[in-house]
């Protein structure tokens, strides 16, 4: 290009671009600075320049930086920050929150003339572009408008999804280019109108990096001098400053740089000797002083939560991470979750974790030589879901290191396995809480008999509505826990005693499916994902829950039987004050208001006497139930207020060691369930308080009655299987006279064609066939003393024993005859035993 052209040229450019920027300030400025020595230099053609930059914008839309997601929780009636996650650990604050110290050497080293130009500096614009040009390096971006439009296009570059076109904004954002350098001296000038300078200074210093993952002048101060950025001093505002030029080569975190840094912080005192910003002497006492940084290591992420709720930090990572309310994506709900400065206020409370925490920590240690040692505990807020605590014995641990180190886990035992958690442990006798619902839901009473004799049990008499596979073939034998023997009980006394066979005949007389189903409907769901089998064993709790499920269902049913899923965020705020809507519990009537009453005051006669009463601190009413798999491998206790619902479970993460063989520090290992639940429960009694349960209705509670058949003349062991399978316990007395065949019913005693509760034990006489010793009739003893009534039966013949009985009568006086079994008129062997019941009174 000749001379004449070149001049020619210039002088097109500089009318072009005067026509651009109209009156702009600026535009002499760049001019001159920008363009002049353009084409004084290479020659650019007028028109390419002009179209350039005509093609240029000059508005920058400023984007929310990365902040920092927070999470909370109470203690003492206020929220207390526990934990942090982020990308960039940046913490965005006011212009007035920074020292002056900080703005003055920004501004005296990077952009001396900041308060005088309109966003593009004339030397600097010159020398930043040159360098460019002569293909010498990259000046920088000059001015801190320039500098902060640079930062801000990165930041914008990082917050896109997608991988390609992220890393497409990114390169063309930190292009060395004339036209990369011309895109921001435009958006500069941009920029300088839409705000004033104390506002663009304030994006600038919050947006800087200041190394590693450290951005913003606060979490610098923070992290290098463990302090404010309102209160570093004249020589740490300029070391942090100093990291602004090169973040990576001046950082502090890292030994070799702390003389570059000292050097550098040193010259940035001198620019701001120069300026007028510091005295000489104070310039003088800074550069002697030594760079000495306080590093204080970040707390982000679970590992570092505090509040002793490493486990409840993953759990509400996890809830985050799994709703799609938080992104369409995974990978768009975690940038989300560390970059967009959630305040996530938990449900969590501090004051009762720390017990928790504390009373597990003294029970369970982390490791136990020779097993693998694991206990999880969570209560949950009745009617609400909201979780209260989620303590476990190991030490959370998330590097790749915590599989070699004996006690360390980052695996939640409290929750399911999508939530960061096992794949759940086996519950024991616990599960039978749902065969006991079902059991009343079926119109069934808690104090009907059953037989709980110890027998195998046939699996085709179990339905099985659930399966294709049902009825099953095979019998099922098992014992009790400690191999206990009975007879006939209660449903009451099989809950309080948790008796195996007494559970199986329940289960027989039931729907497995059904069973299943209010197991699920309660919340009590296996931790795999899988869905909960309903075979006959599962009433012995073979399913693989998670303790906050057993939470759960144990809450629901405390809460009249409406059972809410747990839930760890109570509100969510961003950084503007908008909020966005937390996952919300799911409220449901699992069972209905009369079936939770009955079973509850079964589970309260079994914490106040029962199995789980070691569990019980006896502050206010509590259910409760144990749970212990085949040689207790684990262990468990379930339990709850009319306020809150807990569950613990002791037992193996991994293996099968007995814990009947193992001593911890509090308890043997299989009565350390008690010791935490106790504790644990004893300080959300006192803090949560506790009031009665309804009671059961009448149905759900009246022993059951059947009415003894005549047996005479069948054999015994007919008598026996009759007997049996109406509910009653049947003893075999001595033979007695009579004129049935040997070996034959000759009696009963309570006699035929008596209504008693199904229970009661039934005495069957055998005849022995002798038929001389005679028969009388017995008389009418109502109304008479026992010892008239002694006299009339001696002198109707008889010469049996008499077995003297009270009974409550409304209508007979105390101390008079009520009753005679065999009743009256009744004729039997004159050596027969006869009861007669005197009355106590009303």
């Amino acid at each position: 290009m000749s001379a004449s052209n070149s001049t020619a040229s210039g002088g097109s450019i500089v009318s072009s671009l005067l026509g651009i920027l109209g009156m702009s300030g600026i535009a002499g400025v760049l001019v001159a600075a920008m363009v002049t020595p353009l084409i004084a230099v290479v020659g650019i053609a007028a028109n390419s320049t002009i179209t350039l930059f005509e093609s240029l914008p000059d508005y920058l839309e400023i984007t929310p930086l990365q902040q920092k997601t927070e999470l909370y929780a109470m203690s003492n009636g206020e929220p207390v920050q526990f934990a942090e996650f982020y990308a960039q650990n940046r913490e965005e604050v006011p212009l007035d929150s920074m020292s002056e110290d900080l703005q003055d050497a920004a501004i005296a080293t990077e952009d001396p003339r900041y308060y005088e130009h309109g966003g593009v500096d004339v030397i600097s614009a010159a020398r930043a572009a040159l360098e460019v040009l002569m293909n010498t390096g990259d000046a920088g971006a000059s001015t801190i408008t320039m500098q902060y439009v640079r930062n801000m296009r990165i930041a914008t570059a990082e917050s896109i999804m997608d991988p390609a076109a992220r890393d497409a904004a990114y390169n063309e954002a930190i292009e060395v280019s004339i036209g990369r350098k011309l895109q921001e001296m435009r958006l500069a000038i941009g920029v300088d109108k839409q705000f004033s300078k104390d506002e663009i200074l304030q994006g600038y210093l919050n947006i800087a990096l200041f190394g590693g993952t450290v951005y913003g002048v606060e979490s610098a101060a923070n992290y290098y001098f463990s302090k404010s950025a309102a209160d570093v001093t004249l020589p740490e505002a300029a070391s942090l400053i100093a990291m602004v030029q090169e973040p990576n080569a001046y950082r502090l975190d890292v030994p070799e740089n702390i003389e570059p840094n000292k050097e550098r912080r040193d010259y940035i005192l001198s620019r701001m000797l120069d300026e007028g910003k510091i005295t000489q002497a104070e310039h003088d006492e800074a550069v002697a002083s030594p760079v000495e940084p306080n590093i204080t290591q970040p707390t982000h992420g679970c590992q570092y939560a505090g509040g002793n709720a490493k486990y409840f930090c993953d759990y509400v990572r996890n809830v985050i991470l799994n709703d799609t309310t938080f992104g369409a994506t995974y990978e768009e709900r975690l940038f989300n979750f560390q970059t967009k400065g959630y305040q996530i206020y938990t449900s969590l409370d501090l004051d009762l974790q720390q017990t928790a925490e504390a009373t597990m920590e003294s029970a369970v240690p982390a490791h136990v030589e020779g097993m693998s040692i694991g206990s999880g505990a969570s209560m949950v807020e009745n009617g609400t879901g909201r979780i209260l605590a989620m303590v476990q014995n190991t030490e959370f641990d998330e590097t790749p290191e915590a599989a070699e180190r004996p006690g360390h886990t980052s695996v939640n035992f409290n929750t399911d396995y999508n939530y960061g958690g096992s794949t759940g442990f086996q519950t024991g006798s616990a599960y039978k809480i749902f065969t006991l619902a079902e059991w009343v839901a079926s119109g069934r009473s808690i104090g009907a008999t059953v037989n709980a004799q110890t027998r195998p049990f046939n699996l085709a008499n179990f339905q099985d509505s659930c399966s294709p596979d049902a009825p099953y073939g095979g019998s099922f034998e098992f014992t009790n826990d400690g191999g206990a023997r009975v007879g006939n009980v209660s449903v009451l006394q099989a809950t309080t005693a948790s008796l195996n066979t007494g559970y199986m005949a329940m289960a027989e007389q039931l729907d497995q499916c059904r069973i299943r189903d209010t197991a699920i409907a309660l919340g009590a769901h296996r931790a795999d994902g899988g869905m909960n089998v309903s075979y006959p064993s599962a009433v012995l709790g073979i399913n693989e829950i998670a303790p906050l499920s057993m939470a759960t269902a144990i809450s629901g049913l405390a809460n009249n039987g409406m059972s809410c899923s747990p839930i760890a965020i109570d509100r969510i705020e961003l950084r503007d004050g908008s909020e966005l809507t937390p996952p919300a519990s799911d409220c449901r009537q699992a069972v209905t208001p009369d079936v939770a009453a009955a079973v509850n005051t079964a589970l309260v006669a079994t914490a106040n006497g029962g199995t789980a009463a070691p569990s019980n601190p006896g502050i206010a009413p509590m259910t409760g139930k144990t749970g212990t798999n085949d040689d207790a491998v684990h262990t468990w206790v379930v339990g709850g207020t009319t306020e809150v619902g807990m569950a613990v479970w002791v037992g193996n993460a991994t293996g099968q060691t007995s814990l009947y063989n193992v001593g911890l520090p509090r308890a043997q290992a299989s009565q350390t369930r008690h010791v935490i639940f106790n504790e644990i429960m004893a300080d959300a009694m006192n803090r949560y308080g506790g009031g009665q349960f309804p009671p059961a209705n009448d149905e759900s509670t009246r022993p059951d009655k059947a009415t003894i058949p005549d047996l005479s003349g069948r054999t015994t062991a007919e008598a026996k299987q009759v007997l049996e399978e109406l509910g009653f316990q049947v003893a075999i007395g001595d033979a007695v006279a009579s004129e049935m065949p040997a070996g034959t019913v000759a009696s009963t005693i309570p006699s035929a064609n008596t209504q008693v509760d199904t229970g009661t034990t039934v005495t069957v006489s055998p005849s022995n066939g002798a038929a001389e010793a005679g028969t009388i009739t017995v008389p009418n003893l109502r109304g008479m003393t026992d010892a008239e009534a002694a006299q009339a039966l001696a002198d109707a013949g008889f010469t049996g024993t008499i077995f003297k009985l009270t009974e409550s009568s409304a209508d007979v006086p105390q101390g008079q005859v009520v009753r005679s079994d065999p009743a009256a008129d009744t004729p039997v062997a004159a050596n027969a035993d006869v009861m007669i019941y005197v009355s106590s009174g009303p």
